[in-house]
């Protein structure tokens, strides 16, 4: 089972905000997940992201892979940084 860190699609029509959620990549976009980790809103300014950094690295330890978009929200908030040096010893 491949699993994907992935954003899911809420809000109303032209009003959208997101979840970052884990869920496995077979299934739809605004499907089963696993685990909620945080939220992104792109509409203020600026942009908002709340995510849990502890469950972030978890997923990403175990082996799940962010989409490019996920990626730069980890990479914003410094997470990716953190999971690079823990995996190369720092």
């Amino acid at each position: 089972m491949a699993v994907k860190m992935r954003l899911k699609r809420m809000g109303a029509k032209k009003a959208p905000f997101y979840r970052v959620v884990v869920a496995d990549s077979r299934s739809p976009r605004d499907g089963k997940i696993i685990e909620l980790i945080g939220t992104y809103n792109p509409l203020v300014t600026p942009a908002e992201i709340k995510l849990n950094e502890e469950l972030a690295l978890d997923w990403l330890n175990k082996g799940a892979i962010p989409t490019d978009t996920v990626k730069n929200l980890l990479s914003r908030e410094g997470i990716m940084k953190k999971f690079h040096d823990s995996k190369s010893g720092k």
